[in-house]
């Protein structure tokens, strides 16, 4: 009996190898694509970018951004799913994916059934800015302003649907104000509305306004997270200002096809707690405006969840047609 142990042994531990699927085992064997619902140039492709670079470093392999541009974030969820389910092809999420499932009557794809949490990647908030040389010197001035002249002032965001759009539309139900969110096209159309005094707010994220605020051409005057903010130190929050309980960060994560090994979701995962954490990488996506977001998988699909309803929510307060 005792002869026969040490090669019942072998077989026990070749069954259980075998158990596990080799890709897992040997994860990342090729290169790695992650499909990102934005075009070249945005935060959240420049964040993919500084993450997938320090992830080929990692891991010997090469992370490959792939932009795939579409209203809703469907092709590259799309082209994420058709990659398999083995680790080598993500996709970025962003809460514009929470948002895209209130707005979408057929999104043709489902975020939290057809895809599993890796980790939180970066988060950012927006700011509330006006003229350098406007009338307004805290976010207190505008909302009293717009309480004593209903129905006149301007709230300019770009595009209808965006994060930032649906945030001027929290923060005007949030704060009981009668003004008009004004949409633009582009966000530098924007920063030109504002500069012109054709509106008298703007929302967008600080990176993009931060040399007008440097110029004095805008004047920061809220952040929309409920946190401290260390890119506009010195700027209160919009709780802060006069409307309690307001609290809209923009983040982003990464997420693979439901399926993939919990192998392979823990080693993308560990990886990214390790570069996410690091000082180096930290201060890179803090240049751009971002703050180093890692999370367990857990606690992204969680926040996933609570962001759809949460927008869904908006959309249909704000009147918004789903497409």
């Amino acid at each position: 009996m005792n002869r026969l142990t040490p090669r019942f042994c072998a077989l026990a531990l070749l069954a259980a190898l075998s158990a596990t699927p080799l890709a897992a085992q040997t994860y990342p064997d090729h290169p790695v694509r992650i499909t990102v619902p934005f075009a070249p140039g945005g935060i959240a492709d420049i964040t993919t970018r500084i993450v997938a670079d320090n992830l080929s470093k990692k891991f010997g392999q090469n992370f490959i951004v792939d932009n795939q541009q579409s209203p809703g974030g469907i092709i590259a969820a799309r082209a994420a799913l058709s990659g398999g389910a083995d680790g080598h092809t993500l996709t970025l999420f962003t809460n514009g994916t929470a948002i895209s499932v209130g707005q979408f009557k057929n999104l043709r794809y489902d975020p939290i059934k057809e895809f599993t949490p890796i980790s939180g990647l970066g988060y950012f908030d927006f700011a509330f800015a006006t003229a350098g040389d406007g009338p307004y010197k805290t976010l207190e001035d505008f909302l009293k302003t717009a309480r004593e002249k209903p129905g006149v002032l301007n709230v300019g965001t770009v595009a209808i649907g965006s994060t930032q759009n649906l945030s001027a539309e929290l923060f005007k139900s949030m704060a009981g104000i009668d003004v008009r969110v004004v949409p633009y096209r582009t966000t530098p159309d924007l920063i030109v509305a504002a500069i012109r005094g054709d509106v008298a707010v703007i929302l967008d994220s600080p990176a993009s306004m931060k040399g007008n605020f440097q110029d004095g051409k805008l004047r920061a005057l809220a952040i929309s997270g409920a946190r401290k903010s260390e890119y506009l130190p010195g700027v209160p929050s919009v709780a802060d200002s006069g409307v309690p309980g307001f609290d809209v960060p923009s983040w982003n994560a990464l997420y693979a096809p439901a399926g993939t090994p919990q192998k392979v979701i823990d080693t993308l995962n560990k990886g990214l707690m390790e570069i996410l954490g690091s000082p180096e990488t930290k201060k890179q996506l803090f240049d751009v405006g971002i703050t180093a977001y890692p999370t367990t998988p857990d606690e992204i699909g969680a926040k996933l969840k609570t962001e759809i309803v949460r927008w869904n929510d908006v959309i249909t307060k704000a009147g918004i047609e789903r497409q």
